[in-house]
């Protein structure tokens, strides 16, 4: 009977003791008239060992051999690999079963309760194993999600559960290693079943035509057999192709025993590793290499395969081998694209463009596109403001262009906003200016750094910064025009609309300044001095997005109350401007009663503005607000005149009056 009972725990059951159809519960057929009950509680007792055996057998059959549709547990690596682990370690009990088979050969007076005996510590094994398929196959866990279930398995008090469960874990994280060498040294995303914490999440994703792989295990220096084929294969088309696939952390599937800012660097190497592998023939112009690697690559597989054979997992040697990988890429990042493509001289570029570093340059351009833009755009005007541009550029004597060939003006389709956004929409279709863009030409590798996030804040102060200068513009022209008509009639020198002007022209030239002088140059020399001081590109991305925060913020650009004001201000301004160049030299009874109105506005709005500015109490909190109150009232006239310009008070003198020209 112990034959039979050694062959039941082995997973064959038989006539006495037999497998239930329903429940695959194994225990003794019932009723047997040779057997006491103590001695049927103590087979049954090993029969549960039969059962969990049957479980495993038929688990690892279900999911080891073939990577078609599983029936209860996603198809995968990793489960794969569990399953091979899982049927190692079940050898020790095979082993022993043996050995009590032979004992009992030598010695047929053996009884159950020895049996018993020796497979003890299986009945606290086999439970915990059990429980663990149960959670798989339940929750349909697959991918690193069974590192996360098998590390949290691993805390047990038991020394051979323990054991056993990371010997489980050791076999399932060479496949997170094998997936991290292809990834962080060759810019592969070998996922063939989403199980990776790295998915690609951006366009040129195809679904997988393998269905089955060799039996032969993957090395972590290359891949072999129909796999190599199959990757090399989606390597070369994804690697044709111009455009940079996007990629991201897969939070659901990362272990916990994995730090978030380790996953982020394990995604900034291999989206940089795939950049380069995919532009070979750019990097090998640029720089004389064949890889971004190049002769570091042994050493980091090296390392890799290191971590790989550790019997547990450390995390403290994993974020080690992590940071040497991605101080190494970054570096040789910064040296390209800091060094190699002169990037201090195309952040030059964006300056003088962006930023309107080359003022000239715009002051010619708005001349020249003044009346392609006052009204709103139709089909051709694209066309027109670019050949403008050009115009402007060559009657600067600039001649570069290449220079000229990066940047293109674009004019946006705002009829659907426009619909439904009310009459505030209305009123911007009526310029063409609030539908202009600047677009830039990315040339590799910079685009890693001019993203087209990076571009858009770029066009949102640009506009703005367009915007104040061509409203200054505007002011200065009405000067002008003032002086050519002064012979005319002398008694509207002193009229109050020059007052106004004079007002509007001094708040507005203070505003360029502080924007141009004390915002621009200022962020941009930090800027310089950042790139100047490091050689880890992740600083220098982490700097240029301080750099355009800045520039948003100290522009008031996301400060609704301030950027209210200013707009409503630069409205006014721009309503008067429009009122003096298209009106007579003695203004009618309609057009004063406009100039009433825009008067009020504006003295309205500057008090609303100099109430903004003066309530903030805190210099450290936001330095940039006393700046720009120091630039409006730097002679105390604004505080004089009660916050309020645009009205005329006694202080008439040509000395206390505000004057631009």
């Amino acid at each position: 009977m112990l034959h039979e009972l050694l062959l039941a725990l082995s997973g064959y059951p038989g006539n006495v003791f037999v497998q239930d159809s329903v429940t695959n519960i194994v225990k003794v057929l019932p009723n047997l008239p040779f057997m006491h009950d103590t001695e049927v509680a103590l087979l049954n007792k090993l029969c549960r060992l039969a059962t969990y055996h049957l479980k495993f057998r038929s688990f690892i059959d279900e999911n080891s051999y073939s990577f078609g549709q599983g029936k209860e547990v996603p198809v995968g690596l990793y489960i794969r690999s569990l399953c091979f682990a899982l049927d190692e370690a079940l050898e020790p009990y095979r082993q022993t079963l043996i050995r009590i088979e032979k004992e009992l050969l030598t010695d047929p007076h053996l009884t159950a309760a020895y049996v018993q005996m020796e497979l003890e510590e299986y009945h606290l094994l086999f439970p915990t194993l059990s429980r663990l398929i149960d959670e798989i196959t339940s929750r349909k866990i697959h991918g690193c999600g069974i590192l996360e279930l098998l590390f949290e398995a691993s805390m047990s008090g038991m020394p051979n559960v323990k054991v056993v469960i990371n010997r489980l874990l050791y076999h399932s994280l060479r496949v997170l290693y094998k997936q991290l060498a292809a990834w962080m040294l060759h810019g592969m995303l070998i996922d063939q079943f989403a199980e990776f914490f790295v998915h690609r999440v951006g366009a040129g994703t195809r679904p997988d035509t393998l269905e089955t792989f060799p039996e032969d295990e993957l090395g972590l220096g290359g891949i072999t057999g129909r796999q190599m084929a199959h990757i090399m294969q989606l390597s070369e088309e994804s690697f044709s192709s111009k455009t940079q696939e996007t990629f991201a952390v897969r939070v659901e599937l990362l272990p916990s025993f994995i730090p978030l800012r380790a996953a982020e660097k394990i995604l900034f190497v291999g989206e940089s590793v795939q950049m380069f592998e995919s532009q070979k023939d750019s990097l090998k112009k640029q720089s004389g290499r064949d890889s971004i690697l190049h002769d570091k690559e042994e050493e980091f597989t090296s390392e890799l395969q290191k971590l790989a054979q550790n019997s547990s997992f450390s995390l403290m040697a994993f974020e080690n081998v992590v940071d040497k990988i991605r101080s190494h890429v970054s570096e040789l990042l910064w040296q390209l694209i800091v060094e190699e493509t002169n990037l201090r001289g195309r952040l030059h570029i964006m300056k003088d463009f962006y930023l309107l570093g080359r003022g000239e340059l715009f002051l010619a351009f708005i001349d020249q596109a003044q009346s392609l833009l006052r009204t709103p755009p139709i089909s051709n005007t694209q066309h027109d403001v670019n050949l403008a541009f050009s115009y402007a550029a060559r009657n600067l004597l600039l001649e570069d262009e290449r220079l000229l060939k990066l940047f293109k003006f674009t004019i946006e389709n705002t009829d659907t906003e426009s619909s439904a956004s009310g009459q505030m929409s209305a009123l911007k279709r009526e310029s063409g200016w609030n539908c202009l863009n600047l677009t830039l030409n990315v040339e590799w590798p910079l685009h890693i750094l001019f993203t087209p996030g990076v571009l858009d804040r770029y066009n949102t102060i640009f506009r703005f910064l367009l915007y104040v200068r061509r409203i200054q513009l505007e002011l200065q022209q009405c000067w002008s025009l003032r002086m050519q008509r002064r012979h005319l009639h002398l008694a509207d020198v002193g009229s109050n609309k020059w007052w106004l002007r004079s007002h509007m022209a001094f708040l507005v030239d203070n505003l360029q300044y502080y924007l141009q002088v004390d915002v621009i140059e200022s962020q941009y020399s930090i800027l310089m001095n950042k790139i100047e001081n490091t050689r880890d590109f992740e600083v220098l991305r982490l700097a240029h997005d301080h750099f355009l925060s800045s520039l948003l913020s100290q522009c008031f650009i996301h400060m609704k109350h301030i950027s209210g004001c200013l707009k409503e201000i630069l409205e006014l301004c721009n309503a008067f401007c429009g009122l003096l160049m298209h009106a007579e030299v003695i203004l009618s009874a309609q057009e004063m009663k406009q100039l009433d109105e825009i008067t009020q506005g504006f003295q309205r709005q500057s008090n609303l503005l100099f109430k903004l500015l003066s309530s903030i109490r805190s210099h450290q909190a936001s330095p940039h607000l006393c700046q720009l109150l120091l630039r409006i009232d730097f002679n105390k006239y604004f505080s004089m005149a009660g916050g309020q310009l645009g009205k005329l008070t006694g202080l008439k003198s040509a000395k206390t009056i505000p004057q631009s020209e």
